[in-house]
């Protein structure tokens, strides 16, 4: 286990993830979008899934712009897909490359803020598909190429809320919870019968449309950049952090 002080004061290697083939959920903005570029800048091919394919384009765009290697986009729906959706991505990941070394959960809907007595069944339902049951089929579907790598690693976006439940926070809070105890059984299933690691990362308060959407009033210059946490994000699926698995880290001193 890594120490508090040396986590965040990270610095990841040049080209620390040279010849990965890494996969980012919701990479079409906020820290989804920063970490696609740091991965990419740090010598990985990125494969950009997300919901919104001129998101997607335009951080396309950008990576292609910088002179990194050229990334893939894999427009997904994660409330409508069926799991024969993910087994066609997985097909398609394995001919067109061949292998993969990292899959960084991202993608989340936040939902409504409001007491649970009001809380409409249909965001629930919507919030646990996109949340956890995604990101479960997904892990579940691409793991058999991941246990290919030489050093494979799952991080899972967590959340302040998911070790502590908050008032109004609702289905968001409970399916972070949910997503966060996912990430300790899955470490716990491949602890000695795999490469492959696995851990959970809350960004803490960055500055997203997210975050903006609940905090209308905050100054915005007070809050990090999602920039500004990436050394963290490269450390989790780099190669420094071999041998740790089954860890939740919170991305900013609190």
């Amino acid at each position: 286990m890594i120490d508090a002080d040396t986590f965040y004061n990270y610095q990841a290697p040049a080209n620390s993830l040279a010849g990965k083939i890494i996969l980012v959920t919701g990479a079409g903005d906020g820290v989804g979008r920063a970490a696609s570029l740091a991965y990419a800048e740090a010598g990985a091919t990125v494969i950009l899934m997300g919901r919104t394919q001129s998101k997607l384009e335009q951080v396309y765009d950008a990576i292609e712009a910088a002179g990194y290697a050229k990334p893939a986009i894999v427009p997904f729906n994660f409330e409508g897909a069926a799991e024969q959706d993910y087994i066609e991505i997985k097909n398609v990941l394995a001919t067109e490359f061949n292998q993969l070394d990292g899959l960084l959960h991202n993608a989340a809907e936040l939902g409504p803020c409001t007491p649970l007595v009001n809380y409409s069944l249909s965001y629930w339902h919507k919030l646990m598909q996109v949340n956890v049951t995604a990101p479960f089929i997904l892990t579940k579907t691409l793991l058999p190429m991941l246990q290919e790598s030489d050093n494979g690693s799952i991080v899972f976006t967590g959340s302040s809320v998911s070790t502590k439940g908050k008032a109004y926070w609702g289905a968001y809070s409970a399916s972070k919870g949910a997503l966060e105890n996912l990430m300790q059984v899955l470490a716990d299933e491949l602890d000695g019968t795999s490469n492959v690691r696995t851990n959970s990362i809350n960004p803490g308060p960055v500055r997203t449309r997210m975050r903006a959407s609940v905090c209308p009033a905050e100054d915005p210059a007070t809050v990090a950049t999602p920039e500004s946490i990436m050394n963290q994000y490269l450390f989790l699926m780099n190669a420094d952090s071999i041998g740790i698995s089954g860890q939740q880290f919170n991305a900013q001193k609190s």
